[in-house]
């Protein structure tokens, strides 16, 4: 029968750590399975073969040497109940070192991109790509494993992202934070990485992440007039960036991808209908005359009832990544013109396509039921939808100060 047993390797880093391993012996013979976790010498208690209550981690790493010790006993149970008790010591090394070396945080990603992308979801995989690449520039993140993302690891990085010459925003790193979460959690429900590891939460020590709240400013109906009448027969690139900012502000604020996939077959009398992308949830909205209006000025343009109705994704083909790159390429124009458009207009506000949802929020502000704006936004839960309209609800503040200053 083979015994295991937790000891310090002897041999130290350049920072004086060593490595925690896990030795088997059988029939006098040892090998050894490295944990990739390392302590200085002075951490470990060699009677009780545990890390020192000194350590600031002593209880999460001894959680951890435990969850090894089980988890190579009972493959070793396996694998002598397997071979009726004939296996050689270096086969118990290859077998159980197979089971539970250490799990390359990066390469699990990248099988994460492959699911990804097997759903299609190439959207997603376009925002969290960046996500990943920024970890990777992180020094100490070089060859990372899961069980090498520590709190105290995750403190660092996130030290790391706030320093002046990454000048990265608080969402940033909240974004960056929940990509390592998500991953995490794949792995642990995996079985890949032991629950007694887990960085995040609200104890003690744990990295707790906050999702900082952001400032949505939209236009008001004041300014979306001066939009509508500002003329722009000069300039066709600024009249048409217009069109597609209004046509989604009509639509209660429908985002560009879906404004730019909009086809001809979406049109049915006075309805339109689509699947947003974000939730493929179905959506039917009423056109307006202001609407029709605009489509009634691309109608010339319509080849079939399959042909997009803004010359955005005229040239793409069925390829999902083709839609996504000629998207991204044409909200980045729309963003360009509207910049202009708002110098001419003497609209001091940032204007882009997505400020087309947060104006039509603004301008609802507390007009329209909330259950009604839920429906318009297609949100799950109603709680999404009293957060987002929280950002235009202003009339209780007004008319506070108004009380106490005098209006």
């Amino acid at each position: 029968m083979a015994t295991v047993k937790a000891l310090l390797w002897k041999r130290k880093n350049k920072a004086g750590e060593c490595t925690i391993a896990i030795r088997i012996t059988k029939n006098r013979k040892s090998t050894y399975i490295h944990t990739g976790q390392k302590i200085k010498p002075h951490d470990w208690d060699e009677v009780t073969s545990q890390v020192k209550k000194s350590h600031p981690n002593s209880k999460r790493l001894n959680n951890f040497i435990a969850s090894k010790i089980i988890e190579a006993n009972k493959s070793l149970l396996e694998i002598e109940t397997e071979s009726n008790n004939n296996i050689q010591i270096a086969d118990i090394k290859r077998t159980i070192s197979g089971k539970h070396k250490s799990h390359s945080f990066y390469e699990f990603t990248e099988f994460y991109f492959q699911e990804l992308g097997r759903n299609k979801k190439y959207s997603r995989i376009n925002a969290e790509r960046p996500l990943l690449n920024r970890i990777k520039r992180y020094p100490k993140a070089k060859n990372l494993t899961f069980e090498a993302i520590t709190p105290q690891f995750l403190r660092g990085f996130i030290s790391y992202l706030r320093s002046s010459k990454n000048n990265i925003g608080e969402r940033t790193i909240v974004n960056n934070l929940i990509f390592i979460r998500t991953l995490y959690n794949r792995a642990t429900h995996q079985n890949l990485i032991s629950k007694d590891l887990y960085p995040f939460g609200n104890s003690e020590g744990k990295i707790k992440i906050r999702i900082p709240k952001s400032i949505k400013i939209g236009l008001t109906a004041e300014e979306i007039t001066i939009l509508e009448t500002l003329d722009l027969s000069d300039d066709p690139k600024q009249h048409h960036a217009r069109n597609v900012f209004l046509f989604s502000f009509y639509l209660a604020g429908m985002r560009v991808a879906d404004a730019l996939k909009m086809k001809w077959a979406n049109v049915q009398g006075e309805r339109i209908y689509y699947t947003m992308s974000k939730n493929h949830k179905n959506l039917s909205l009423k056109i307006h005359n202001k609407l029709q209006k605009i489509l009634d000025e691309y109608h010339p343009n319509k080849t079939s009832e399959k042909d997009y109705i803004f010359p955005e994704l005229k040239s793409a083909t069925n390829d999902p990544k083709d839609i996504l790159r000629l998207t991204k390429i044409g909200n980045k124009k729309l963003n360009r013109c509207l910049r202009q458009i708002a110098h001419r207009a003497d609209i001091t506000k940032k204007l882009t396509m997505h400020v087309a949802r947060h104006s039509f929020g603004n301008i609802s502000g507390d007009r329209i039921p909330l259950q009604v704006l839920q429906k318009l936004y297609n949100h799950s839960d109603i709680k999404t939808t009293i957060e987002y309209q929280q950002n235009f609800i202003n009339k209780d503040l007004d008319e506070a100060l108004d009380l106490v200053i005098g209006a």
